[in-house]
């Protein structure tokens, strides 16, 4: 669990501040967490803290942003304060590594003062799917930056690699996505990974969806005595717990890779024709809509690579590339077209090598940025 910040004044502050000296803890923000900007140039900052062992219904708040050094100017907190509970809103503007200091004042003097060292305004990313949206690429990556943060569901980190809430212990493409988008924005970049490896879109429909034919792994489904298969919603319901976790419109796109685990399958009954692929993944984005209380864009790669000979199906494929033509999701990248020394084991294998996860994360710059500098113009 997230250790908060603390900070206790000293007692000698003035006789009023020694009389009434408290604990100001800060919840929220988290330390390397970044928000979601609102428009190119500003965000907004959620502080929750908590007040121990003194102030009053007469004590004031106020808070600023310290920005590359620079102490902005102290701002007067208009939230509640309840039995000794503060939550607030504060403008902030994009970019970091921000420091925010919030300080309690009563009858003009500081009885209390905490801060966060690292807070961002900048963009943030669902991203999953199966296996090559999760931990499985060949090495762990790290980001060059300093400003790619991962969050998994109770603290932020840097992004290293194994990115958190996502299956596989290995690398992945977020550090290099990251790294692009830091770059080009110059704002900190947040990753909310849930990708779950050898999944096929059936198993991330919601609970009790039902369909004729089951996936290769059968982990998620079960049969039913009328025959058919249906998903136990598992993976459906932490998708839409993690979109929930950065709040209302808190994240800016969801990015999906899967594919792979129903395109051309040993066993072709287990195989995913491309109408249903598209029906499900409609349902699974509509769903997870409702269930968020927003749309939420989606990007949707192409992705049904196995391995050399195994290349493509261009069932799942065309089913992907329809979803972008009725606007039910963006375009993301075609990453079948990452073959030979971009795939782990010498180009034997489905997952990405190091250089093949540098690629991937390139790839899904090129085509989150035209859109995302749209968004964000002024």
């Amino acid at each position: 669990m997230h250790r908060p910040f603390r900070l206790l004044l000293a007692l000698s502050l003035s006789p009023l501040a020694a009389l009434h000296a408290a604990t100001l803890t800060l919840s929220a923000p988290l330390d390397h967490q970044v928000i979601q900007r609102k428009s190119r140039d500003l965000g907004t900052i959620r502080i929750v803290g908590q007040l121990v062992a003194g102030g009053s219904e007469k004590a004031a708040f106020e808070a600023r942003v310290v920005v590359a050094g620079r102490e902005g100017v102290w701002q007067a907190l208009r939230g509640a304060f309840r039995a000794g509970t503060l939550e607030a809103m504060m403008e902030g503007p994009a970019g970091g590594w921000h420091r925010l200091d919030v300080r309690v004042l009563e009858g003009g003097a500081v009885i209390a003062q905490a801060s966060v060292e690292h807070v961002g305004i900048g963009e943030i990313f669902v991203v999953t799917g199966q296996s090559n949206s999760a931990n499985n690429g060949e090495e762990k990556l790290t980001p060059q930056t300093g400003r790619v943060a991962a969050f998994d569901g109770q603290r932020w980190q840097l992004a290293n690699d194994p990115q958190p809430g996502a299956t596989g212990n290995r690398g992945s493409f977020m550090p290099p996505l990251g790294d692009a988008l830091v770059r080009r924005l110059d704002v900190p970049v947040g990753f909310i990974a849930c990708g779950i490896g050898s999944t096929s879109v059936r198993e991330w429909l919601p609970k009790g969806a039902r369909f004729l034919n089951p996936p290769t792994v059968e982990r998620r489904v079960k049969k039913l005595p009328d025959g058919e298969w249906e998903s136990d919603g598992a993976a459906f319901a932490n998708l839409v717990t993690r979109l929930k976790q950065p709040g209302l419109r808190g994240f800016r796109a969801v990015l999906w890779h899967q594919g792979e685990s129903d395109a051309n399958q040993k066993d072709p009954t287990r195989s995913l024709p491309g109408g249903l692929y598209r029906e499900y993944l409609t349902w699974v984005i509509r769903e997870s809509h409702r269930e968020i209380g927003w749309e939420a864009p989606w990007f949707v790669a192409q992705a049904s690579y196995h391995v050399p000979g195994d290349e493509a199906s261009p069932d799942i494929r065309s089913a992907q590339a329809a979803l972008w033509q009725d606007a039910t999701a963006l375009e993301g990248p075609d990453t079948d077209q990452l073959k030979g020394e971009l795939r782990e084991r010498n180009g034997q294998g489905v997952h990405l090598s190091r250089a093949g996860l540098v690629r991937h994360g390139e790839a899904w710059a090129e085509k989150i940025l035209p859109w995302l500098q749209q968004q964000t113009a002024p």
